[in-house]
């Protein structure tokens, strides 16, 4: 009998792509910790896909478009696919966040719509 599910324990890389690992078929998910003073290192857009970003622990900001948001735990961020993005930890703390990746404008149907019963 085939297995319905993947499962797997994350420890304490840096960044873990969850798409492989999990062979996730509808979006893209990656843990990611960034030490006190760090920046992922490159300014990014996409072409399709919008991020959801949720902020675990610890502090920072992202600049988006120039602008600069200030991102702290419990903080959740939605980023369009154009914009271009670039994520840092503050100086006196680390952060941690999960990015959930998924293609912009291809969701039908959510939670009670999408179950199905018994």
């Amino acid at each position: 009998m085939a297995n319905n599910f993947s499962k797997i324990t994350v420890g304490g890389a840096p960044r873990v792509e969850l798409h492989d690992v999990l062979s996730l078929t509808g979006a893209e998910v990656s843990i990611n910790e960034l030490p006190a003073g760090a920046s992922v290192p490159f300014v990014h857009a996409h072409k399709q896909n919008e991020e959801i970003y949720g902020i675990l622990d610890g502090e920072g900001k992202a600049v988006i478009d120039g602008e600069t948001v200030s991102l702290a735990a419990g903080d959740w961020l939605r980023v369009s696919p154009a914009a271009k993005r670039q994520f840092f930890a503050a100086e006196q703390s680390g952060i941690k966040y999960i990015c959930i990746q998924v293609k912009a404008n291809s969701l039908q149907d959510y939670t009670a719509t999408d179950a199905v019963i018994g």
